[in-house]
């Protein structure tokens, strides 16, 4: 097993922004634009850590957490995504990465979340915010929490939210709402 690290990133810039900066911090990395790109290096190189984005040209990158852990089970995994939903990070954790991240997300943040652990968790007690949630975030959950229910299906989605599918889509291209 090397020390190199992998980032699974369909965004052209993000993805040779974030090689750039994490070279210049001396870290090995390289990019995989594809979700097979990135099982391909994986098992040329076995990267110990993996920076994986969630959205992969419509596809869900939470499906190459298991092939990654199989190809190297001590492989450390963080997510990152624009969409950030508590369904799909609960979906990540239980998958096996080690974290899950919302972009943008500056290079010390990352590096930081790959040694982050429940034992790490457990000894540092976090802040927890004592604001509730906004309505439209628990509506951006809750519609997430369904669309995963339903394998991603807009149409069946919308029938069982009760929602035409056009409004749907429209809620779903937004970014989600701050806490």
């Amino acid at each position: 097993m090397s020390d190199s690290m992998l980032i699974v990133e369909d965004d052209e810039t993000f993805g040779a922004t974030l090689l750039r900066a994490l070279k210049r911090r001396g870290h090995a990395a390289e990019v995989a634009r594809t979700a097979q790109a990135a099982l391909d290096q994986a098992r040329a190189a076995a990267p110990a850590r993996v920076v994986l984005d969630l959205n992969l040209a419509g596809e869900s990158g939470l499906g190459l957490i298991q092939p990654l852990l199989e190809i190297n089970p001590a492989c450390r995994i963080v997510v990152l995504t624009g969409y950030a939903s508590i369904s799909t990070a609960v979906d990540a954790i239980k998958l096996g990465a080690v974290q899950y991240l919302a972009k943008p997300v500056d290079v010390d943040t990352l590096l930081r979340a790959f040694g982050h652990t429940l034992e790490a968790e457990h000894a540092v007690p976090a802040a927890v915010s004592q604001a509730p949630m906004s309505v439209d975030r628990m509506e951006w959950e809750h519609i997430q929490r369904v669309l995963r229910e339903h394998q991603g299906n807009i149409s069946a989605t919308a029938r069982a939210l009760n929602m035409h599918r056009r409004t749907l889509q429209r809620k779903l291209l937004k970014r989600p709402a701050r806490q």
